[in-house]
């Protein structure tokens, strides 16, 4: 300032005399810095094809910026009391988080927290690439339920079986061998129960009946990097994508069928004319919106009854969809109609991280949604309603049939038009195998009608 002449030479020499006032304990940046960060980045781009831009406003929503910054303070004391506990006092390093929500249906984004102490390490992890686990599985029931778009041999629906049990996987010369979680099995199963209870098996086997290339140009077409293969690894999350990816690619679900690109500048001023930008939703079809409800009906199932049923036991209760994902790091992606969130939680040298996604990124997820709901632009979240050409019957969900006289205990599931069941079942009792490697095959056999008399 005194080289520019903005103060004098003895305001100079004061300001020099003047001690620092630091606080005790020094003083903290805030997580909202993340945000900026990446503001600052896209804000330039924008102004340079602007005259006399002066003033910038961002997408961010300071009330949803705090509350994922609590969310995360707490969840990750967790994440590092239940590390403590699993692996002692000599675990090097502590694990990391990023988290991104916005509006599902503008792109807006309105909080970001890309570490838990920007301070500490200005990495931003919402744009850290790292294999997503079950977080990529609704991908693969996508290409499957779009098969009653599509065409094709085999039309799959929400009911359709398919085979949980052990198999090993030809790719090319090598073999691959996914185990379910604690090496359980569940034998025949409905899509809805697979995709609910995160089936490996199951799911592989799903992702090579509608072919592999068509999942991985579904990932694609909902934004996910180029580098995914069409292997049998891909349907389990094996390649590498980052938080605002994923983040990106579920807006198809939450916003019938279409995906949004986030957005971080909502508008730009000058002190003239006024306005002189404001964003536009930038969105592109991907889906029917058919097949997008019925995966945001799945999702919603995850929580009811599956791996995400945390969110609901932790006391969360407007309508949501959601599906836990666990790989080397902890996931959680999951939306109502008004807010969509994703979780990361991991190591940065990629060590694993031990704990699944229901028990690291969840925990975090739902503080940070329950916050949200506290303000009225998020607790308005509403039911998602089925659009036009979509049916609800009920099934039995051991054979995936229409539930009757046999089969009276069906759950209500929605179809396509057209691709609901059309045969009652015939009643199944419960055959338990066990495995060789201790696992359960529960696998569903006819009762056997009694011999005429």
């Amino acid at each position: 300032m005194r080289e520019n002449n903005y103060i004098t030479e003895a305001q100079y020499r004061e300001a020099i005399a003047a001690p620092l006032g630091l606080r005790p304990g020094g003083t903290t940046l805030l997580e909202s810095q993340y945000f900026i960060d990446i503001a600052a980045k896209e804000a330039p781009k924008l102004a340079a094809q602007l005259p006399d831009a002066t003033t910038i406003y961002t997408t961010l929503d300071p009330r949803l910026q705090s509350a994922a910054e609590r969310a995360i303070a707490h969840g990750m004391l967790l994440v590092d009391n239940q590390l403590a506990s699993h692996r002692g006092s000599g675990q090097a390093g502590s694990p990391q988080v990023a988290l991104i929500a916005l509006d599902p249906h503008t792109g807006e984004v309105k909080a970001v927290c890309g570490g838990r102490n920007y301070g500490t390490s200005q990495l931003d992890r919402v744009f850290a690439k790292r294999p997503p686990g079950s977080v990529f599985k609704p991908f693969v029931y996508t290409a499957a339920l779009n098969t009653a778009i599509t065409g094709g041999d085999s039309i799959l629906t929400p009911a359709s079986i398919v085979d949980d049990s052990p198999t090993t996987f030809e790719n090319g010369y090598q073999t691959y061998n996914p185990a379910n979680f604690k090496h359980q099995f569940m034998g025949q199963v409905t899509l809805r129960q697979a995709m609910a209870h995160s089936l490996n098996v199951a799911t592989v086997k799903v992702a090579e009946m509608v072919g592999l290339n068509n999942v991985v140009a579904i990932a694609q077409e909902s934004g996910m990097n180029e580098k995914i293969e069409p292997t049998p690894a891909v349907a389990l999350g094996a390649y590498q994508v980052t938080p605002l990816e994923i983040a990106r690619a579920y807006t198809i679900f939450a916003n019938a069928g279409s995906l949004v690109q986030p957005a971080f500048i909502s508008e730009i001023r000058n002190s003239g004319t006024g306005v002189v930008y404001r964003a536009a939703p930038r969105t592109k079809h991907v889906l029917d919106p058919r097949v997008a409800f019925l995966m945001v009906d799945m999702l919603q199932e995850v929580i009811r009854s599956g791996t995400g049923a945390g969110v609901r036991s932790r006391g969360f209760r407007l309508p949501a969809a959601g599906k836990t994902g666990t790989s080397h790091d902890g996931w959680f992606a999951g939306f109502t109609s008004e807010l969509l969130c994703v979780v990361w939680v991991g190591f940065d040298d990629y060590s694993d991280l031990g704990l699944e996604g229901a028990r690291s990124a969840l925990p975090i997820w739902t503080e940070f949604m329950s916050e949200a709901a506290r303000f009225k632009q998020y607790a308005d979240a509403k039911p998602f309603p089925p659009p036009p050409g979509v049916t609800q019957t009920s099934i039995d969900i051991q054979t995936g049939e229409l539930s009757g006289p046999g089969c009276p205990t069906g759950v209500a599931s929605y179809f396509i038009d057209g691709t609901q069941p059309q045969a009652p079942c015939m009643p199944q009792e419960i055959e338990i195998i066990s495995s060789t490697n201790g696992g359960v095959i529960e696998r569903s056999v006819p009762v056997q009608a009694p011999p005429a008399n």
